[in-house]
């Protein structure tokens, strides 16, 4: 049985990646920085282990990508922000150097399509992770997509964002560049079937769909599927700078990643498939009917653990709803124990504490909730001592709860769109985190406009609310 270390495996292709490789007979790990969001994402399985792996740390990446037999490198740092590519270049070199003292046999690394002309910053970034990994022994597959097309792709939650969120679509003027966007399906095709070789040297291909079409072109076959008006407006005002801000206020997707890839977009990126095709032979999806398979899949993010298979979760959520979330939040670090932080947060909603900082703001919005066409606020408190999944707070359910942990929080009001709050406790030794989050997953352009009214009481209050737990939880402390 091959042993196979999938690195980014909480990304938006190694998340779906992980039981197609069960499914193959292969014992499987899925290595993460952020194991609790993966989780959430993944069903658990004998052949599938979870392991926490930065692969910043040079001396716990040696220790661990020796133990494998196949290495999938999925890894990208666009969302590390303005200076991911040094970023991604180190984690390259720590992943090379760990390679170097292996008997890995195959190392397949997802990698991006380069342009003819012009220059991206996140191409670069993914041709240079290329010839660095290729510095050792172990031979490198490296596939080289352009956008991918599925529910969860940062490039086609973009432009369903467009859609769904503008009556006019203003784009810039690249949007009558050239692209062969592949579907997720076609591109696992091809990573399950390289799983099988064992090359004797480094290959490279390109990989993509029959389609070739603009960008003008792709919105309109969005609009077709989600049976919207085409309306688009290209301007060359929109420079990539002022289009990356414009980004951040009508998509979901986050800013950072959504810059990068604007940046990529600028030019024509048609991929030569003749290679790949004729080695691994399959039936490719065309654009319509990707984005028609994406549009029916899209509520599938509801249907995870992040929400607790919570059935009022699943009867909400819309088509439309942003497949990414906003998110606010506040975090404060501490010496009190984790214990007595959570003996504090479990007590949220009571007569005793509130919700701890500017309790007359959060029932405001309680009232607010009936001229929206709610019902009169309703106190409710957990029937136990401890919070238990299924407990209400008011109009919050309790879809997700580990003691002296995590806590999560359906948003039961009249809202468009999706919300959780998140209560979040991580142990450092010395010191323990307290995070307060918000999630909001907007649908269509009021579901933004109500995020972004409601941030600055959001800034206002998490910070409130992170010292005046970790203050009560002082109190306790000293009793």
């Amino acid at each position: 049985m091959k042993k196979v270390l999938v690195l980014g495996a909480s990304g938006y292709v190694g998340s779906q990646l992980l039981h197609q490789l069960i499914e193959e007979g292969y014992h499987v790990t899925a290595a993460a920085r952020q194991l609790h969001y993966l989780k959430a994402r993944t069903k658990r399985h004998p052949l599938l282990d979870y392991l926490f792996l930065d692969l910043s740390d040079a001396k716990r990446t040696a220790e661990m990508i020796p133990k494998f037999d196949v290495v999938y490198f999925l890894v990208h740092g666009m969302a590390q922000g303005h200076d991911f590519i040094e970023y991604e270049l180190s984690l390259a070199e720590n992943v090379r150097d760990a390679l170097a003292i292996s008997n890995v046999k195959h190392v397949i690394y997802l990698s991006a399509l380069q342009p003819q002309t012009g220059h991206s910053d996140h191409l670069e970034a993914r041709r240079k992770t290329g010839e660095i990994i290729r510095q050792t022994h172990v031979p490198v597959t490296e596939l080289r997509a352009g956008v991918i097309i599925g529910p969860g792709s940062a490039a086609f939650e973009i432009m369903r964002d467009f859609v769904y969120n503008l009556p006019i679509l203003i784009a810039p003027k690249w949007v009558d560049s050239k692209a062969n966007p592949i579907a997720l399906d076609n591109l696992n095709h091809y990573l399950l079937a390289l799983s099988h070789r064992r090359p004797t040297q480094h290959q490279t291909y390109e990989v993509g769909g029959p389609d070739v079409l603009s960008y003008r072109e792709q919105f309109k076959v969005i609009c077709d599927q989600t049976y919207r008006p085409f309306r688009l407006w290209s301007t060359r005002w929109l420079t990539p700078s002022i289009a990356s801000k414009w980004l951040s206020v009508i998509t979901s997707v986050p800013s950072s990643i959504g810059k990068a890839l604007l940046a990529g977009l600028e030019h024509d990126f048609i991929a030569d498939t003749s290679k790949i095709t004729r080695e691994y032979p399959q039936k490719l999806l065309s654009f319509e009917q990707m984005v028609r398979i994406s549009i029916i899949q899209e509520g599938q993010f509801v249907r995870s653990d992040v929400w607790g298979f919570d059935p009022a979760a699943l009867k909400r959520w819309q088509p439309g709803f942003g497949y990414f979330p906003k998110k606010a939040g506040a975090s404060i670090h501490t010496d009190v124990s984790a214990q007595k932080l959570w003996q504090v947060i479990e007590t949220i909603g009571s007569k005793e504490q509130g919700y701890f900082f500017a309790n007359a703001l959060w029932r405001l919005r309680e009232w607010l909730d009936v001229l929206a066409g709610g019902g009169k606020p309703v106190r409710r408190s957990p029937p136990g001592p401890e919070l238990m999944v299924g407990d209400y707070i008011d109009s919050w359910k309790v879809i997700r709860c580990k003691k002296n942990a995590f806590l999560s929080l359906f948003f039961g009001m009249k809202g468009p769109g999706l919300g959780r709050l998140e209560f979040t406790i991580t142990d450092h030794g010395a010191k323990r985190e307290l995070n307060v989050t918000a999630w909001w997953h907007p649908k269509g352009f009021p579901g933004l406009l109500y995020w972004f009214v409601m941030m600055p009481a959001h800034l206002f209050i998490f910070k409130g609310m992170v010292k005046a737990i970790v203050r009560k939880a002082r109190i306790r402390k000293g009793r």
